[in-house]
């Protein structure tokens, strides 16, 4: 990374392989899979940049949230690399660079504009109003199930693969978003920006049960297609009205639920009748990525190896 703007090369490993066995991301596996895999990919990443440690000004690291084995890893190899190469150690929160993502890429966008920010992920949903890339206030997140989460769970309850996000998407280009309604659970604690996902995802299990058997083809495909429209309009409809109400015309989006085309374009429709900017990541930001981790850690102040610790339940704010 260079300058926090210019991607120089980017190396991905996955262990989703593993975790598909068990319909589920396994924190173990996840973990072993960082010891195995950091030192080879580091060196790829490497020579593909063509870059060495003396052009190399400092290590952004995760420090949180996510799990703790696989940030203890992480962690643990940046110490150790601020140690061999005696650079500056930068710790980065993970939901402010999925956002970071959504901006990096034009290095026209002003990085101290305030907008509303939105992660969604499979571990997080969340609203936040963002006074720049430094300061972050929360405005609302989920009270149960993330937009990721309850798209795994979903899936798995209609016999289709993890992870459920792709897999409903993929269903859903051959169903009828009408054939079943949902209405997502309304918030009574006065904040208009909570979500509340869960209901929809034992309204759908009611669905199949009720059908008396196992589920079709057409079902599943109506099913997917219904689940998606519900969930993406409730998101769409808090995220407009959040931009709207704070007077905010600029919206940031991050996380790995952004690679669902429907999310993408209904955004992008809502956006334009109210005249707010969108910027979302491209496709290979959306998921966790240490491109979007570098970028953000340009930016951000170092601090000894003796401060950083992780912090598996951090928030955006």
């Amino acid at each position: 990374m260079a300058d926090g703007r210019r991607v120089l090369a980017v190396q991905l490993a996955s262990s989703l392989k593993e975790h598909q066995k068990y319909g589920g991301v396994v924190p173990e596996i996840a973990s072993r899979a960082h010891v195995e895999l950091l030192t080879c990919e580091l060196e790829q990443l490497m020579a593909s940049a063509r870059v060495d440690p003396s052009r190399i000004d400092r290590i952004a690291v995760t420090h949180g949230p996510g799990l703790a084995g696989s940030l203890l890893m992480g962690v643990a190899a940046a110490k150790a690399l601020r140690l061999a190469w005696q650079r500056d150690l930068v710790p980065v929160n993970h939901l402010h660079a999925h956002l970071y993502a959504a901006l990096m890429e034009d290095p026209e966008v002003p990085l101290e504009e305030r907008r509303i920010g939105l992660v969604i992920s499979g571990g997080h949903t969340a609203l936040v109003r963002m006074d720049g890339i430094h300061r972050y206030t929360l405005l609302g997140q989920t009270r149960d199930d993330a937009v990721g989460e309850a798209f795994d769970k979903v899936a798995k309850l209609l016999g289709l693969k993890f992870p459920g996000g792709p897999e409903i998407e993929r269903a859903a280009l051959g169903g009828n978003p009408s054939a079943f309604r949902f209405t997502p659970a309304r918030m009574k604690s006065g904040n208009p920006y909570e979500f509340s996902l869960s209901g929809i995802k034992t309204a759908v299990l009611y669905k199949i049960k009720e059908s008396g058997g196992p589920p079709g083809p057409q079902f599943i495909a109506d099913m997917a297609a219904s689940f998606q429209s519900a969930v993406v309009e409730e998101v769409v409809q808090k995220t407009i009205r959040a931009c709207r109400e704070s007077g905010a015309v600029h919206l940031a989006v991050g996380g790995g639920v952004v690679a669902n085309g429907v999310l993408r374009r209904r955004l992008a429709e809502a956006c334009g009748e109210y005249g707010i900017e969108l910027r979302v990541p491209a496709l290979s930001l959306c998921t966790d990525n240490g491109a979007m981790v570098a970028g953000l850690g340009a930016h951000l102040e170092p601090i000894s190896s003796k401060q950083l610790t992780v912090i598996p339940e951090l928030g955006v704010s």
